[in-house]
């Protein structure tokens, strides 16, 4: 490789590395406004008798434009806070008086973070939980000033969960009766109900779903954001939506309302890496609302503790969006959610998905990656395959070791007739170069007698490539399942004790760059594999030097992703590398068992004649 081309790769990889921060500095965030910030509102009940329930489709008012919606509204200041809180074995709810709705969601089974340093003793004794970030409550209703007045529910315990209840003006009372149901699932009957004697119009309003953040200090936000279903489409939001990046890297127009749907919003969903809050109506709503909210950066304390924290931590509300409606005199709007607070796991949400009709399991994220449903089908696969392990008593990160080695038996075959052609195609190089030569003015020729050639010597310069082409989708596969799999957060292999995390031994003095030993030992392996695999016949010299470091490229990418994902590509190395050495030594024994052939007899001679 020229000097050119090494100061060419040495100036990418430091720009990769360097961008992140250059960006940030370039391009600072946009501090949010404060009208993003807060919640919504209502105030208390009476005993009167619950008037019928009119359709929710009565009389539909036009829905306004988008940049007339307004951002959540706030509840009175210096409002006292009423709390209730209910729980089953997995789940603890907390609701909320400002708002009348559910204001944290813990989760008993797992922590907050998980933190192999033991360096935050408190955030790992907290428990993971969903919309606590104190922005607004979900189920709060929002944008018609008639739902809204100071804000303030009267809340009361019942047999099976909450009842939220407040009175407005002219007559209209807002009930919520939450219940616990099974498991990581809830339902919430909204009544707006009309005791006056005349009808009632209210506005478009929101219902919010909920808020997704980062998990904890560690998180960089690069997996919040929100799914949204209609029909059987499903819509994922993240924050490259909002920073509006062409090319994804060239800043554009920062967006800060997301709205879409058309009376067939069937379900959604806020979710960080991995747990989601999802609602599904029981009749689709109007259109999806997002907004990205600006959450207060880290203290001191925390940075202190955690350097490499985010420093401009989002997150993201979402809500269903409603038209506006005249409720008659002594009638009531109701309208019915069943929620889901809880991990992502794939079969809870599949099953999940299953009862309503809706495809929920996408909240997994696993057709969200390179070849969308086809990498998605190896991911489940390769999800049930790793549980169906762990149930005989195997540990998740050797799980991963099993399935790697059953893969790489499943393509052994295929791998080993690629390396053997790839070895005869190198063998018959002079001739085919000699082919080159001898019609390099009549290109038509030239290919006809090269296909003439590689049949008779049944070897294809494309042999190579098939056996990574047909392992690709299974690696993007496990790329996507590793990245959410909640069961193996916190699980350990080895000197990883988290193995959806890099495997951070420690800090490197002086320049703070975190050393991480599996994806070294990822790139070792890369090299020695390069040097192993035979050069694809007619390379350039300039391409040969670009594929020998090519798995320095790989190591720059891949050095701060997950482990579990490091792991199987170490592994993976080190099995081609076994089966290279196996095929080369029966190879040369093959050769060795052969008899001599006199000088000049063979193939290449027969294929100059026929030429």
């Amino acid at each position: 490789m020229d000097r050119k081309a090494i100061i060419v790769i040495a100036l990418s990889i430091a720009l990769l590395f360097a961008w992140p921060s250059l960006f940030n500095r370039l391009y600072p965030p946009i501090p949010g406004s404060a009208t993003n910030r807060v919640a919504s509102v209502s105030a208390v009940a009476t005993n009167q008798a619950s008037p019928a329930v009119a359709s929710p489709s009565a009389i539909s008012l036009p829905v306004a434009p988008t940049n007339s919606l307004a951002a959540v509204a706030v509840v009175k200041p210096g409002s006292p806070e009423q709390t209730v809180v209910v729980s089953n074995s997995l789940v603890r709810y907390t609701f909320t008086s400002h708002g009348g709705g559910i204001k944290s969601v813990d989760l008993f089974k797992y922590p907050e973070t998980v933190d192999c340093n033991k360096q935050d003793e408190k955030s790992v004794a907290r428990l993971a939980s969903l919309n606590g970030t104190g922005t607004v409550a979900a189920m709060s209703l929002s944008g018609d000033p008639a739902l809204l007045g100071d804000g303030v529910f009267a809340l009361q315990a019942t047999s099976q969960g909450v009842r939220a209840e407040k009175q407005l003006a002219n007559d209209l009372v807002l009930v919520k009766d939450f219940q616990l149901a099974s498991n990581y699932l809830m339902t919430c009957t909204l009544r707006l109900e009309n005791r006056s004697a005349q009808p009632q119009t209210i506005s478009q309003h929101e219902v919010v779903v909920g808020t997704a953040y980062p998990m904890d200090a560690q998180d960089d936000g690069t997996k919040v954001g929100f799914y949204w279903g209609r029909a059987q489409a499903v819509e994922h939001i993240t924050s490259s939506w909002f920073k509006n990046a062409y090319l994804g890297c060239i800043p554009g127009t920062p967006r800060a309302l997301y709205q879409d749907g058309l009376s067939n919003v069937t379900w959604a969903a806020v979710h960080n890496q991995f747990f989601t809050m999802a609602a599904i109506p029981k009749e689709p709503a109007q259109s999806v609302v997002g907004r990205e909210l600006k959450l207060p950066p880290p203290s001191a304390e925390v940075l202190q503790a955690t350097p490499s924290a985010n420093k401009h931590p989002v997150a993201y509300q979402t809500s269903f969006l409603y038209p506006g409606v005249t409720i008659p005199a002594n009638n009531a709007l109701e309208r019915q959610f069943s929620i889901y607070s809880g991990p992502k796991e794939y079969y809870a949400l599949s099953k999940l998905g299953a009862q309503f009709k809706f495809d929920l399991d996408q909240v997994m994220g696993f057709d969200q990656v390179l070849f969308g449903s086809f990498s998605g089908f190896f991911a489940k696969i390769l999800l049930l395959a790793m549980n169906g392990l762990h149930s005989l008593g195997i540990s998740y990160g050797l799980t991963i070791v099993v399935i790697t080695v059953l893969i790489k038996l499943l393509f052994w075959p295929l791998t080993q007739a690629s390396t053997r052609s790839m070895k005869r195609m190198q063998a018959l190089q002079p001739e085919m170069k000699a082919l080159q030569t001898k019609y390099k003015d009549d290109p038509a020729k030239l290919n006809k007698k090269m296909m003439e050639f590689w049949k008779e010597h049944k070897v294809s310069p494309f042999g190579g490539c098939l056996p990574v082409l047909l392992q690709m989708p299974v690696f993007i596969g496990f790329f996507a399942m590793i990245q959410t799999a909640i069961e193996l957060r916190g699980a350990s292999f080895l000197w990883a004790c988290d193995l959806t995390r890099p495997d951070t031994l420690f800090m490197i003095p002086g320049i703070y760059f975190p050393f991480n030993l599996m994806p070294l030992l990822m790139g070792v392996t890369m090299f020695w594999q390069a040097r192993l695999t035979p050069a694809a016949p007619g390379m350039d010299p300039m391409q040969a030097n670009m594929m020998k470091y090519m798995p320095l490229m790989f190591l720059v990418m891949l050095y701060n992703f997950s482990s579990g994902l490091t792991l199987y590509w170490t592994v993976q190395n080190l099995l081609s590398i076994l089966q290279m050495k196996l095929t080369k030594a029966q190879d040369e024994k093959q050769q060795a068992q052969l008899p001599t052939k006199p000088p000049g007899a063979g193939g290449s001679t027969n294929a100059r004649k026929k030429s």
